[in-house]
């Protein structure tokens, strides 16, 4: 009998997975219907649709679903996990882990960071286009509501930022079975058409594909935009597997989101080919017209979790950025107290809110949207594609032959995705282009600030085995109690010390020196997480690690020393920071606007008291002034 039960909460606990999965995963790539086949036969339709039009963009619907989501992400790049943890910045760790140069290591830094600027002007995007598409199906009800459709796209829109600060928790919990309502009834729509046109399934043999690219040449070619727009979404696959495993995402995609999504595309494609009048907006006129309000209701509320799953993907790429040390420290706020990962980033939500904003009113429709829509997901394809290759032939040992025939191929289609979007720049396309490189240009500014700043500080400062040497020969007064200076560099005196000692001519009897690092890993075991060393009596070198998707909390860290025999009282403990105020050098290292955009960013950041979570009344701060 318990055996019984076992197997029982077993079952409802997978199933509860999968359906968590829907929600969470599949709400990019499950809203994609609305618009994706709209916008690739859209090229075709001043000259009249044709059936081997149709059969011909279904066909290269099909086959990017297959190659790029099942074959590429689900059964490949899935395998690529980071103790668990996926996305372009875990593939980037684990992939400059096996490099063997320092230049490599620095290259695939350079494609890791690449492909996650990219990832916010998608993420900027996919709210805008996913919103846009559900509420015009209100003008498919009646043209009458033209009139409404961009106000009430920007107060949903304005309305989802708005209770971001709120968590996830409670909406997620509704996820799941909203998408799971949402991919049932787009396959049963779907099913209906081709039940009544059947012979619309030929678009499943490759042959229509390719004599359709053959014979429509470069205009097919630009329609290839469009057709990428079936697969935006791809990347949250691999981006959330840390929430679920790879498992229940991977059966989800095979046994349930892909025949429904593919349902659906064909479905249309039967409505089109039955009635040509359709394909100004094929999804919603599936429906019968009683229906179609209750349509837009269910579509707007799967474009709201398609753009929430993008938005707080958004949020944990911001988190890693600031360990990874790409972005400036900024506020964390913590939703829940049981999962970790869920987290709110005031700034980057702002930034968000006020981009989507901009976009649906600059744009207005989905249509002129899908136009901006591409250059981002398809550059991100890319990268991952480059990545995977360095750890496919690195960590899994596969031949030299074997990865280029994978990975070239997958390379081979994503790159003609890439190239074909690149046609929008003009009419776009430059959107999520100018977003992503403008994140490149501040990531890669600010760790080369940083990185001048440390080189600066090390050059100036005492290192800490002289000032040990001379300790106990010189006549400093040692005070109770217990004094932690934050630093960067073990090796070295924290200036906050020296100041210290230099104004007040005293020192702790117990003294920690404390460094933040961050792994390579997603989360540091807890039992690894303090490492102490006894440097002088009373004096440690203390070293924390978290790992990329964690936040720091220094005070609840040292807490853990007792275990380690290390004497630390909480209450008797004084915290020394020091307050670095960057300026300009006289030979400024950084060009003009590389340095208004750190020292912009510098005096910004969100204080290290804030950051590492440490007590206000318990800081002493200590200013000083560096010149880069």
């Amino acid at each position: 009998m318990s055996v019984a039960l076992a197997d029982e909460s077993k079952d409802k606990l997978r199933i509860a997975s999968l359906i968590g999965v829907l929600g969470v995963v599949y709400g990019d790539i499950g809203t994609s219907p609305l618009y994706a086949f709209q916008a690739s036969i859209g090229y075709f339709q001043k000259s009249g649709l044709k059936y081997d039009d149709i059969f011909g963009v279904l066909s290269l619907i099909f086959w990017a679903l297959i190659i790029t989501v099942t074959l590429k992400y689900v059964t490949f790049v899935m395998r690529a996990d980071n103790h668990g943890e996926g996305g372009i910045l875990a593939l980037m760790a684990l992939a400059q882990r096996v490099a063997k140069s320092d230049q490599t290591r620095a290259a695939l830094g350079i494609v890791g960071i690449v492909g996650a600027g990219l990832f916010f002007g998608d993420g900027m995007i996919t709210p805008a286009i996913s919103v846009l598409s559900a509420v015009a199906g209100l003008d498919v009800v009646s043209p009458e509501f033209d009139q409404i459709v961009i106000p009430v796209s920007l107060a949903v829109i304005i309305g989802l930022f708005l209770v971001q600060r709120r968590g996830t928790g409670s909406m997620g919990r509704a996820f799941g079975p909203i998408m799971l309502v949402w991919f049932i009834t787009i396959g049963v729509m779907g099913l209906i058409q081709i039940v009544q046109n059947p012979f619309v399934l030929k678009a499943l043999i490759p042959s229509y594909g390719v004599f359709f690219i053959l014979r429509h040449a470069v205009l097919a070619f630009i329609a290839l935009g469009a057709v990428v727009l079936a697969v935006t979404g791809a990347e949250a696959l691999y981006a959330d597997m840390s929430h679920f495993g790879r498992k229940p995402i991977q059966a989800a995609w095979t046994y349930f989101v892909l025949p429904c999504l593919l349902l659906n595309y064909f479905g249309q494609g039967a409505l089109v080919i039955a009635n040509p009048t359709t394909a100004d907006n094929p999804f919603y006129k599936m429906a019968p017209h009683f229906l179609q309000i209750p349509l837009v209701v269910l579509s707007t509320m799967a474009t709201i979790i398609a753009s929430q799953a993008v938005i707080t993907g958004a949020f944990s790429m911001a988190r890693q950025c600031i360990q990874l040390g790409l972005f400036p420290r900024m506020e964390i706020r913590h939703t829940s107290e049981r999962e970790e990962g869920q987290i709110y980033v005031p700034q980057v939500n702002y930034m968000l809110a006020l981009g989507v904003v901009l976009l649906v009113l600059a744009f207005k429709t989905s249509d002129a949207l899908a136009w901006a829509y591409g250059i981002a997901v398809t550059g991100t394809f890319l990268c991952t594609n480059i990545l995977a290759m360095v750890v496919f032939r690195r960590q899994f040992g596969w031949s030299r032959g074997l990865t280029l025939a994978v990975f070239g191929t997958f390379g081979v289609v994503d790159l003609a995705f890439f190239t074909s979007n690149t046609l929008k720049l003009f009419d776009g396309g430059w959107v999520p282009l100018a977003i992503g490189l403008t994140v490149v240009l501040v990531m890669t500014t600010w760790r080369r600030g940083r990185n001048l700043i440390i080189a600066r500080w090390t050059q100036d400062s005492l290192p800490l085995a002289s000032f040990l040497a001379r300790l106990p020969q010189s006549r400093i007064v040692r005070v109770p109690g217990t004094a932690v200076f934050m630093t960067g560099n073990l090796d070295f005196v924290p200036n906050a010390l020296l100041h210290n000692l230099k104004h007040n001519k005293v020192l702790h009897e117990q003294v920690f020196f404390v460094t933040v690092r961050t792994l390579d890993i997603p989360i540091a075991d807890p039992g690894d997480r303090v490492v102490s060393e006894e440097a002088a009596p009373g004096i440690y070198k203390i070293t924390l690690y978290y790992g990329f998707m964690e936040s720091p909390n220094v005070p609840r860290a040292l807490e853990s020393l007792s275990e380690l025999g290390v004497d630390f009282k909480p209450m008797q403990t004084s915290y020394f920071l020091g307050r670095e105020t960057v300026v300009p050098a006289s030979v400024p290292k950084l060009r003009f606007i590389r340095r208004w955009l750190f020292l912009f960013m510098s005096r910004n950041a969100v204080s290290a008291t804030e950051f590492f979570r440490i007590p206000s009344d318990r800081v002493v701060e200590l200013g000083v002034r560096i010149a880069i």
